[in-house]
């Protein structure tokens, strides 16, 4: 009691100090609430308030030379003077590197770095309301720019004035830098590794290095940290990944074809953009330019390949390396997140390109809770941060990056460690703080994982291919279900979710599955009877027959609503002939049923499929917290594909055929979904 009554006056002084001073006194651990409770305002004051630098001065294309020689260019932020000079006194510094050219970062910082512009504009997408119009997507992208996603993907001027250096880094083969782009693979992380120990022994650098931004600069981070350079204290990674063929590549066997391909158009678009100030001023890099001659379109061949391309036999190496686990490109993107050492705040959101990973980095990570932590919001890859900075949400990201980095680089006890370590927003839900979650969940919190079977017996609540039900006991049924390849898929949360949710922006199907279930198998359950929470790793067991050599499997887990409604809580999808699971990965129920069935997704473990004979699927759901509220239904939906997230390449596309797909319940082989439950649901 005397040490919670001394944490919170402590919290309350530093609320009123930080307008003061802009300095944070000890704000205890009364942070571990969703909006941090006084720490959190405190934070926030700290980032809003008066920095004690006025300026930014601007060292543009900085050359660092790494190891093989090649150059890379840098833009350097300091905290300057009331004449903009910069400062002389060495600064913890914070790096980004990133493969969408600086000049983006430049370009989004210069918008915002107006007097009094940047600051109004930002108050006005935080204030934008759009919930229950066409548009809520967009409005949500705008609330994510306001609440500090914007800071961490560019530059946050903020904690520039506060006292940090700030350096963004174009990665090898893109924007300004020499060289051919390795994207994120040995190359570039050994890059990495040098551009941290280069900023930490320049005269400006204290030596203590952080990094941040978001996606691709994210994964940078994670893999830069299992690296442990010695100079790198802390990281705050933004929707980051770490499997990244099993996350967006080629999930469970299906190419990520919408999203990849429009990826790779953008940055082998932005890479070749050149240096018209250099051109100017008569010292244009000629290096640069043979290296974007000699590699215009990196890996655009090999998306080619994998559409044109009939026998995999003779498939470009570079696409068979991609579904073989044991070659070295997979090795290189495959990350392990138990050999990082420093402070990490991993943000990720349930509908993200990479939400299946970022738990598992959290979980990974061999630090003790509070050095770790993790928010996880209801967002898409592009609209992180979108539902934080709310009465009960979360502060804004740049404040909490900025209290982060106040803690782990400049030593300012400010609570942030007292934080979450686990803050998630509930679909169907608010807010809830944890102390850990999916395989780090304390017996206190953790979820019963149990069984509900799939069924014949009608539920009379979906409008699809078949109307099934599902059961909490196991059930007699006998029938075999038939369900086609088709495309109403295209109007679904995975297509959201496989544009990074640009699909989203325009809310036509994203937030409801009835147009997709159309062509779908539907399991559906009774109502709770109580609010009912489902949280964890989720998995789905699937007795199936391909009328082909080979079937492509999609799995959702949807909360449906009184009036219909069906929301996608989380989805997975599976190649039957990809189906043999890495046990050393994967994790099971006290009876035995996986909750995370890991498959290889390798073309080296392949598995014959034999058509008209039963194949066993276990497909891994991404862990995920909801709440289904007293009257909701639980549902399962099951496609026999799932474009456009997800396309089998050209030769695993032909070994189905395009058939129809069978899902063969049999009470001596049920077939189940894994759920994750709390409450008394009444199932």
């Amino acid at each position: 009691m005397r040490n919670a009554l001394r944490a919170t006056l402590a919290a309350g002084v530093a609320a009123l100090l930080v307008p003061l001073t802009g300095i944070t006194a000890d704000a205890g651990p009364t942070a571990g609430t969703p909006d941090g409770g006084a720490a959190g305002a405190a934070w926030t004051a700290t980032q809003d308030g008066a920095q004690q630098y006025p300026n930014v001065f601007i060292e543009w294309d900085v050359p660092i030379t790494m190891s093989d020689g090649t150059v890379l260019k840098g833009n350097v932020y300091h905290p300057a003077d009331a004449a903009g000079r910069p400062i002389t006194e060495p600064t913890p510094t914070v790096i980004n590197l990133t493969p969408y050219t600086k000049l983006v970062s430049n370009v989004a910082d210069s918008a915002f770095a107006i007097p009094g512009l940047g600051d109004a504009l930002l108050n006005l997408f935080q204030s934008i309301n759009l919930t229950g119009t066409p548009i809520s997507g967009f409005g949500e992208l705008l609330n994510a720019a306001g609440n500090g996603e914007l800071r961490n993907f560019s530059v946050d001027r903020q904690l520039i004035k506060s006292g940090y250096t700030q350096v963004v880094v174009d990665v090898r083969g893109t924007g300004f830098s020499q060289g051919q782009w390795d994207m994120l693979r040995q190359r570039e992380q050994q890059d990495t590794v040098e551009v941290i120990d280069w900023a930490s022994k320049q005269g400006w650098s204290n030596g203590r290095i952080g990094m941040n931004g978001l996606s691709y600069s994210a994964i940078n981070q994670v893999q830069a940290a299992e690296k442990r350079p010695p100079a790198l204290q802390a990281i705050f990674p933004v929707v980051p990944g770490s499997d990244l063929v099993d996350d967006v590549l080629a999930p469970g066997g299906g190419f990520g074809f919408n999203f990849i391909p429009l990826w790779l158009a953008a940055i082998n678009g932005t890479k070749l953009l050149p240096d018209l100030t250099a051109i100017a001023q008569g010292r244009f890099d000629f290096t640069w330019l043979q290296d974007r001659v000699a590699d215009p379109f990196t890996y655009m061949d090999v998306l080619m390949a994998a559409y044109t391309t009939t026998d995999m036999a003779n498939a470009d190496p570079r696409l068979k390396d991609l579904f073989n686990e044991l070659s070295a490109a997979r090795q290189g993107w495959l990350g392990d997140p138990s050999r990082i050492q420093v402070p990490t705040f991993v943000v990720g959101g349930w509908h993200d390109l990479f939400t299946y990973s970022e738990s598992q980095i959290y979980n990974e990570i061999p630090l003790p809770a509070g050095q770790k932590q993790l928010l996880m919001g209801n967002t898409y890859h592009i609209t992180s941060g979108a539902d934080v900075n709310k009465p009960g949400a979360p502060p804004r990201l740049d404040v909490l990056q900025r209290a982060w980095f106040d803690k782990w680089l400049k030593g300012i006890d400010n609570g942030i460690d007292g934080y979450g370590p686990v803050t998630l927003k509930q679909q169907g839900g608010g807010w809830a703080t944890m102390n850990g979650f999916g395989d780090s969940a304390p017996v206190s919190e953790a979820a019963e994982h149990r069984r509900m079977y799939l069924s014949a017996q009608r539920s009379g609540t979906a409008n699809s291919v078949y109307d099934g039900s599902l059961t909490g006991d196991a059930n007699g049924d006998d029938a075999r279900l038939t369900v086609s390849p088709g495309l109403t898929t295209l109007c679904s949360n995975d297509a959201a979710q496989g544009t990074a949710g640009f699909l989203n922006l325009i809310d036509l199907c994203a937030k409801d599955s009835r147009v997709a279930e159309t062509n779908a198998l539907t399991f559906t359950s009774a109502p709770v009877l109580e609010a009912t929470t489902i949280s964890g790793p989720i998995a789905v067991h699937l007795e199936t027959v391909q009328d082909a050599e080979d079937g492509y499997w999609t799995v959702t887990v949807n909360d449906v609503a009184p009036d219909g409604t069906s929301t996608v809580l989380s989805s997975g999808q599976l190649l039957a002939s990809l189906r043999a699971i890495d046990e050393s990965e994967s994790s099971r129920s006290a009876n035995g049923d996986y909750t995370d069935p890991r498959s290889y997704t390798s073309t080296e473990r392949a598995l014959p499929v034999v058509p008209g004979e039963v194949t066993t699927l276990d497909i891994a759901v991404s862990a995920t917290e909801a709440v289904l509220q007293p009257g909701h239904r639980l549902r399962v939906d099951v496609f026999a594909g799932n474009f456009p997230k997800g396309l089998p390449i050209l030769p695993m596309l032909l070994d189905t055929g395009l058939k129809p797909q069978h899902v063969q319940l049999d009470p001596n082989r049920p077939s189940f979904v894994n759920i994750p439950v709390r409450g008394n649901s009444g199932w």
